[in-house]
């Protein structure tokens, strides 16, 4: 219902919440294809599974702050992301 009268932003808060895998990746799919057309899709998500089949550029954020942006393999590099979200190591 959300983009049926074709926004040209889309706010999606953990859209595939309770999402079989196989709808995850529909969803996905849906997402890449909406961009493709020129659509701005912010989504808000924690999990990494479904982030990584969106493969597109990624904003952390840290104490309500925009705190790192860029690829997936960038942030999964970056220091500071790693020791705040997954500790000093």
């Amino acid at each position: 219902m959300a983009v049926a009268t074709r926004p040209s932003l889309l706010l999606l808060d953990e859209p595939t919440a309770g999402m079989s895998p196989e709808e995850t990746k529909a969803t996905a799919g849906m997402i890449h294809d909406l961009v493709g057309e020129g659509m701005t899709v912010v989504v808000i998500d924690h999990d990494m599974e479904f982030v990584r089949m969106l493969d597109c550029n990624l904003t952390v954020l840290h104490l309500g702050r925009f705190f790192a942006q860029g690829t997936l393999a960038e942030i999964q590099a970056n220091p500071e992301v790693r020791s705040i979200y997954l500790g000093k190591k």
